[in-house]
Order: structure tokens, then sequence, then C-alpha cells
């Protein structure tokens, strides 16, 4: 008895080691279920389909999800925690115009570049699906993060934020709708910025004459 307990590992260290495998199975189903859902479709995820890939019964992913809607909150955090990871803007880049077309083609290039992913992140697809505080808390951050380049920028205008995400939106939407691995709405991001500048940067200061004060 005194040898099977030298062998045993302390409970702290097993309860660790067993976390880590659930936390590892729960990222195993993560990335199987966004393997079917480029193949197949977003609102075609089925339980079965997905046990399958993982190599266990449908019944068993209970264990780790209590329901779908559960498999595609988990989902919708990880897209936004991956956002974050893209969009957060080099605030060192001078200018006003640099800074929001460096903002502008990180936000086309991830939205575009993982059609299931933009639908889920910006599309009310699923019927019923409504993101947890949680797994909605890193678009907050998002937003929160745009505002203050904005507002860096000396961009105060109250309508500013909802006509930027307005007009990246409608890029990539356009993008991937019409023209799925082309070009042709993103040449317009320069443009698309531009307009935007005309609408909602804050005029330019007259410059003084030599001399004056």
């Amino acid at each position: 008895m005194l040898g099977k307990a030298q062998n045993e590992a302390p409970p702290s260290i097993a309860q660790d080691r067993r976390t880590r495998r659930r936390e590892a199975t729960k990222a195993e189903i993560l990335d199987a279920a966004w393997d079917l859902v480029r193949e197949h479709g977003l609102a075609a995820l089925a339980l079965r389909d997905l046990a399958a890939r993982v190599g266990m019964r449908a019944p068993s992913l209970y264990q780790y999800f209590d329901s779908k809607h559960a498999i595609y909150d988990a989902m919708f955090a990880q897209g936004w925690r991956q956002a974050l990871d893209a969009f957060i803007t080099d605030t060192d880049i001078p200018g006003t115009r640099e800074a929001l077309l460096y903002a502008a083609r990180s936000m086309f290039e991830f939205a575009t570049s993982d059609p299931a992913r933009n639908q889920l992140m910006f599309q009310r697809t699923i019927p019923g699906f409504e993101p947890s505080p949680e797994s909605y808390a890193p678009a907050i951050e998002m937003f929160a993060h745009m505002q203050d380049l904005l507002a860096m920028h000396g961009i105060t205008d109250p309508d500013a934020m909802d006509l930027w995400t307005a007009l990246i939106s409608g890029l990539t939407s356009q993008q991937l709708a019409n023209d799925p691995g082309g070009t042709r709405w993103e040449r317009l991001i320069e443009r698309t910025v531009d307009m935007y500048l005309a609408q909602v940067a804050p005029p330019a200061r007259p410059r003084q004459r030599e001399g004056t004060k």
C-alpha cells in the first residue's frame, strides 16, 4: 500500500493533467468543427459528423459542450481572439491616412481569408444563436481599440465608428459574394479610406504667415 501511494500523483497534479487533457480535447473538437463548416457550410454542422471526425460518439460531445450553440459560441470567441491578433494596428504608423489604410487592409484580409469564420462573426446565420458575454468580449475589445485609434488621430465624429464598420464590412461582403479570391473590392480600399477621411477627419488648421502670431 505504501508503494502504491508513493507512485500516485498528488491530487493537484492529477487535476492539472485532467484539465489539460480536457482542454486539448475541446481544442481538437473546435478544430474539427472549423474543418467541417469550411467544407459543408456553417449551418450544416452536425454533431454526429463532428463526433466521428474526432473519434467519439455524438453523446460524448456533451461532456465538453452542452449544446451545438455552445460549440458555435466557442468558435465565435476563437474567431474574435484571432481577429484581435490580426487587427491590432501599429500605433507608431505616422499619419492618419497611413494608419487607417493599415487597419482597413488588416481587417479586409482577415475577413476575406476565411468565409466561414467571417459568416459566424459578422452575420446572423445560425437561427437562435447569440454569443455569450464572455465570447463577445473580444469583439468589444476590438471595437474599443478602433475607437482609440480614431481618437488618437483626432477623429471624434460620433458616427465615425459606425461609418467605418459599414464601409469595411461592405467591401468584404462584396468581395466574398462577387469575387471570392480576387481583388475587385480590395482595390477600392484606398479610395474608401479617402472618402471616409473626407467626411470625418478634423479640418486642417490654416497656416500662419511668417511673422504673425
